[in-house]
């Protein structure tokens, strides 16, 4: 067997195969750059957010935009449950944060890498960086003996390095993440499976507006945020940034509007509401009582709602309202502007920004050319897939960690049968 990409994906795959194998054959993983386990070491700033505390499978397909009724089955086999117990038996203890994220307790992503690193070691995996692939070139022979039912298909890969060698084998498996520049869906596309078109997933929004300006780092624990126009909405922290928005309700937009953001090239309508338990109706309604009960206290200086104080200022001001107008003189007309800046603001988003160094893609090889029972693919015999590679993509939290782990471990399985 044959691994290229050595991410987390790439690694599960080659221990599980390389355990189960033994001494009856060899696992090699190729990795094109210097840095085996790159992503891992970035992930969750640096504490390897390693997956989500969601043990029941059909909550967990829930949390990918695309992938997720093919990974239903998968994680009956091999779930968030199933990864702790393995990293645990490994000497590496994880805990829960109140989101249900997961991290290992050193809070220390290298503490992940090198379990991976020394368990692919321990199971005879053959470890070679800075060694990328060119082409792979694919042999299908059927030998036929005097026992149809024993008739089988030998399957030969001879794959062209970097360097100009070569190397044969039985089974390959791309595992090299979703990235369209990587090399995994040009040679996934040569041996027949179709390439759903990467564009990216989990990203930040850039909105350049008055009413941002000065105030990054702010964060409102739950606003909703919607598309007008598309079908468009996600609830959860938001936090401002010096180029606009982020925080994971953004994040959850982005990456269930992956498709229809990119092509919209990245520029529309954004409404927040900024206290995401309010209609504009009811929050007019409460308002009005606050001015009934306080009408000589300064409204942008008292705030009767959990938001950040700053933040109420500037929408305060957005609205029209003199900062040091006292409650009694803020009319029915001047209330409903107020209540409209804080539960229906609308920004114009102009752009994008990664999210930090997580680089995440919506597309890659079509799902339905592969068995995820045992992620082979149904085009090409004895070639198998495992994350990013593929069109599966989940939210932030550990979604898109746990769909490596799993489909990594299920292919390392069946190549090893």
């Amino acid at each position: 067997m044959i691994v290229i990409g050595g991410g987390a994906a790439g690694f599960f795959s080659a221990i599980t195969c390389a355990e189960q194998l033994g001494a009856k054959g060899s696992v090699t993983l190729l990795e094109a750059t210097a840095h085996p386990l790159a992503k891992v070491r970035v992930s969750g700033g640096g504490r390897c957010n390693v997956t989500h505390a969601c043990f029941e499978p059909r909550e967990l397909v829930k949390r990918y935009p695309r992938g997720g009724r093919e990974l239903l089955g998968a994680f009956h086999r091999w779930q968030p449950r199933d990864t702790v117990a393995w990293f645990e038996a490994r000497g590496v203890a994880l805990k829960t944060e109140a989101d249900g994220r997961m991290f290992p307790v050193t809070d220390d992503s290298a503490t992940i890498a090198e379990c991976l690193l020394h368990a692919a070691e321990a199971a005879g995996v053959k470890l070679v960086t800075s060694l990328g692939v060119r082409t792979v070139e694919a042999t299908h022979v059927r030998s036929v003996d005097s026992a149809p039912e024993r008739a089988q298909r030998e399957n030969s890969f001879w794959l062209t390095l970097t360097d100009g060698s070569n190397l044969r084998c039985e089974k390959l498996l791309i595992a090299t993440g979703g990235n369209k520049s990587s090399a995994g869906l040009s040679i996934a596309e040569n041996l027949g499976h179709t390439i759903v078109p990467p564009v990216p997933s989990l990203f930040t929004f850039h909105i350049d507006d008055k009413r941002l300006e000065g105030l990054s780092g702010v964060s409102v624990e739950n606003a909703i945020v919607s598309v007008p126009g598309a079908k468009l909405k996600e609830s959860g922290p938001l936090l401002i940034t010096h180029w606009g928005m982020s925080g994971p309700a953004i994040l959850k937009l982005s990456a269930w509007g992956a498709r229809e953001l990119a092509r919209m090239k990245y520029e529309f309508p954004l409404v927040v509401n900024w206290v995401g338990k309010h209609t504009r109706d009811s929050l007019r309604r409460e308002l009005a009582g606050v001015r009934a009960e306080n009408p000589k206290k300064q409204i942008a200086t008292w705030s009767p709602l959990e938001l950040p104080q700053r933040l109420w200022e500037r929408l305060v001001t957005a609205a029209g309202i003199a900062a040091t107008a006292p409650w009694a003189q803020i009319g029915n007309a001047a209330l409903g502007k107020l209540a409209t800046a804080l539960t229906a603001a609308e920004f114009s988003v102009v752009g994008k920004s990664l999210f930090k160094e997580e680089f995440v893609t919506c597309g890659g090889v079509t799902l339905s050319e592969v068995d995820f029972r045992t992620m082979e693919s149904r085009v090409c015999p004895g070639l198998y897939f495992a994350g990013e590679v593929l069109d599966i993509d989940g939210v932030t939290g550990g979604f898109n960690f746990q769909s490596a782990w799993t489909t990594g471990w299920i292919a390392g399985q069946a190549i090893a049968l």
